[in-house]
């Protein structure tokens, strides 16, 4: 049987894709092959990853019988198994772009709010509705949720259930960017391409400053801006790139080495 994820490359672009039709439902043998694949990028970083899915739909969410199968003693493992893997994703150093061509909810629109970018078709829809079975989403979505859009909105989507446009979340700070459906995927390898030809140590050095942000405000930012700065001062990227930009103006084109 076929793993419902592949993980492929494009030179230095991870490419991560959910190819289980015709819903690219979350079973037990999605979630297995995404807590293996994610193991493999965090033990061996990419430049960038994109994240996208095959099919008519991004992801319908979860396959309710595993509601149906999971043994209440045992829930409290099985879902910090799962969050783990949010964790695991977002903790990855690289630029992570995650791709909603359509339908995108549950599991996989949490996912997508442990990526650093979201970017989607304007007709795409995303939904936390885990509400239809008297649940709440447990793999982060809510808090990573608030984070983006606030505390009232986060409440909103959770507890209506209700499906919101990609150009609504884009509105709401959620989404980065909306792209034609057309070429749609197209579009998106080129944007996630870019980021993995960019200076991969600098960008870890702000994946780094917007954590400590987002974990204790503006000073525990700054606390740790200083030795950030200094280190990327050390890299070979920064030193090239300084020496290019002198000698070829802004729009020079180092190949970063990522050291």
């Amino acid at each position: 049987m076929s793993s419902p994820l592949r993980l492929t490359h494009d030179g230095p672009l991870a490419v991560l894709t959910m190819d289980s039709p015709p819903l690219n439902l979350f079973d037990l043998a999605m979630w297995d092959a995404w807590e293996a694949e994610v193991a493999r990028l965090s033990a061996d970083p990419p430049r960038a990853l994109l994240i996208r899915a095959e099919g008519r739909v991004v992801s319908a969410g979860v396959d309710v019988q595993v509601f149906a199968d999971t043994d209440p003693a045992e829930a409290e493992s099985f879902w910090a198994r799962q969050l783990q893997i949010t964790q695991a994703l977002e903790a990855l150093p690289c630029p992570t772009v995650f791709a909603a061509h359509s339908l995108t909810l549950t599991a996989a629109f949490e996912l997508a709010l442990a990526c650093d970018l979201i970017v989607a078709a304007a007709s795409a829809r995303f939904g936390l509705v885990e509400r239809k079975v008297a649940f709440t989403p447990s793999m982060g979505g809510t808090q990573r949720l608030a984070e983006r859009a606030g505390p009232a909105r986060a409440r909103e989507l959770v507890m209506t259930g209700a499906q919101y446009r990609a150009s609504t979340l884009a509105e709401w700070g959620v989404v980065n960017a909306l792209f034609e459906p057309a070429d749609f995927h197209e579009t998106v390898s080129a944007y996630a391409m870019r980021l993995a030809a960019g200076p991969s140590v600098a960008h870890a050095a702000t994946k780094r400053i917007v954590r400590a942000y987002l974990d204790g405000g503006v000073s525990a930012a700054d606390a740790v801006l200083p030795q950030t700065a200094a280190e990327l001062v050390r890299t070979e990227d920064h030193r090239a790139a300084v020496a290019a930009f002198l000698s070829d103006g802004p729009e020079h084109r180092t190949t970063y080495l990522g050291r």
